[in-house]
């Protein structure tokens, strides 16, 4: 494996930031987006929605090499984030982080980037007074929700429903902790073995 790495992206990423989430959207979302979803992704518009982001650098970059493999947006959790169904917000909101986004394009999974990821943006969130935070997650994306179980987030009970252009996307909101360490090594569960005697 190449040298992998994290940093903020710079206003040079945009493209590629857009390229990784088209490419998800493309692979490993395509049942969970409405019809047309994809064929009307526009790259540049996108790309362009993804300045203000990076200027204010809430967006982390994970690298392989040369190729620019993930993306992680994150930053202040929004009241819309954290109200729970009858629309309160916890007493420590002020100091609630959400992670908006965190893609890998699924060529490069399972090479520990998005555990990177989540760890150099969990650093900064704490750096700048966030105690924990929040991730909303598609129900059936049973691969994001096994990440955020495996970095100790758990879901807190809120779920929500979007209209993703007609068709209906459930939603659930896990919660975690920002004290998070990188482990590289794959212990038993992540490979789904049987613990051997």
């Amino acid at each position: 494996m190449a040298l992998a790495s994290v940093r903020l992206a710079t206003a040079a990423d945009a493209d590629a930031v857009a390229h990784v989430q088209r490419t998800v959207w493309t692979s490993a979302y395509a049942d969970l987006l409405p019809p047309g979803a994809v064929e009307g992704f526009d790259a540049a518009a996108v790309a362009a929605g993804w300045a203000a982001p990076i200027a204010a650098g809430a967006v982390w970059v994970a690298t392989e090499g040369d190729a620019l493999v993930g993306f992680c947006a994150a930053g202040p959790a929004s009241r819309d984030d954290l109200a729970d169904a009858a629309g309160a917000v916890p007493d420590d909101a002020a100091s609630v982080a959400t992670v908006a986004a965190l893609l890998v394009e699924p060529r490069w999974g399972r090479r520990g980037h998005g555990g990177r990821l989540l760890v150099e943006a969990a650093a900064s969130l704490r750096s700048a007074g966030a105690v924990r935070a929040i991730a909303w997650v598609p129900e059936r994306d049973t691969a994001s929700r096994r990440f955020y179980e495996r970095a100790g987030w758990d879901p807190d009970g809120t779920v929500r429903t979007l209209d993703a252009g007609g068709r209906p996307l459930r939603e659930i909101r896990v919660a975690g902790d920002l004290d998070l360490e990188f482990r590289p090594e794959p212990s038993l569960d992540d490979l789904d073995l049987p613990l051997l005697s």
